[in-house]
């Protein structure tokens, strides 16, 4: 059967979803999720989008997003999904990749003219065929992220909260203080871009997925001084999972167990909401030697990915 070649529109969310299901490992994701996604105003269907379709089924996928903003440079992921398995080896991910070369720097002139441009692709360990693309397109490997898992049928130590420290819960009164403490931890991490009103609504706590009730904020005499935020997932085998979207403590806070203690309270939560798993994402060459952090806390790797860079 042919491949027709096209854009997203904005009623792909359920060929998105059963496409997804077949590419991504260790999460379900649902026609919610990805309706979300096409509702992203950052993410323009007609110019940013690419799909190959056979009949009405997805076989693969590019997206070239903008970031909320650039600074001092604008990053691009592009990412998508990649190429359904039984369409492998056909030259669509080549296709999809050329693509993406070509419209990302398009699309970040018009938003950001004349800021400089970091295009990063992101290669799953034993992906050695987008590897090898990424190799001959001018990326090179520049950081590992590990995705991180803990079993919350074991125990939780429970939380030490260090003093002059208060855990609170998520409110909507306190999520501007969450987005604060997020992005001055975040602001000289490697990747990151602060965290605009609109963005961090449309993809933080605004979210389906989001999860208030698994949320909180580090108080000490009436500051925040450190946040973690949760959503919601499931792995691949139907498990609810707690997904830590953040973990975040101001530069002054760092190495006094403010994040340890926000795990494990968070950690003791999760179990008692009923959460068979929780989950996290880490730059492992992150200083604030967060890797360890979350080790003490019982978190085992189960995924690394390599993030590869073209800078433009």
């Amino acid at each position: 059967m042919n491949v027709n070649w096209g854009p997203l529109t904005a009623h792909d969310a359920s060929a998105w979803a059963e496409f997804a299901a077949a590419v991504e490992t260790g999460r379900r994701v649902t026609v919610e999720q990805m309706a979300e996604r096409l509702a992203n105003p950052l993410l323009d269907l007609p110019e940013g989008t690419l799909a190959a379709r056979q009949g009405d089924r997805i076989v693969a996928l590019g997206l070239v997003p903008v970031r909320p903003m650039a600074d001092p440079v604008h990053v691009m992921e592009l990412w998508g999904g990649g190429v359904h398995p039984g369409h492998r080896r056909r030259g669509y991910g080549r296709r999809i990749l050329d693509w993406s070369l070509r419209t990302a720097p398009a699309m970040h002139e018009r938003h950001y003219p004349g800021k400089p441009l970091h295009l990063h692709l992101h290669v799953e360990a034993g992906n050695h065929d987008l590897a090898k693309l990424a190799d001959e397109t001018g990326f090179t490997p520049a950081r590992v992220f590990q995705q991180m898992r803990r079993d919350l049928t074991v125990p939780v130590p429970p939380p030490r909260v260090p003093a002059r420290v208060a855990i609170v819960p998520w409110t909507p009164e306190l999520d501007e203080r969450v987005r604060a403490v997020r992005n001055a931890a975040f602001l000289n991490h490697w990747g990151s871009t602060r965290q605009t009103p609109e963005s961090w609504q449309r993809l933080i706590t605004g979210t389906a997925a989001f999860r208030p009730e698994g949320s909180f904020l580090a108080m000490a005499e009436g500051n925040a001084v450190g946040c973690l935020v949760t959503h919601h997932t499931q792995t691949a085998a139907g498990v609810d999972e707690a997904w830590i979207q953040i973990v975040a403590t101001l530069g002054e806070w760092r190495g006094k167990g403010v994040a340890s203690a926000l795990i494990a309270h968070a950690l003791t939560t999760f179990r008692t909401q009923g959460y068979g798993t929780a989950a996290l994402s880490v730059d492992v060459e992150n200083g604030t030697g967060a890797v360890a952090v979350y080790e003490r806390a019982g978190f085992v790797t189960f995924k690394s990915v390599a993030t590869y860079v073209n800078v433009l």
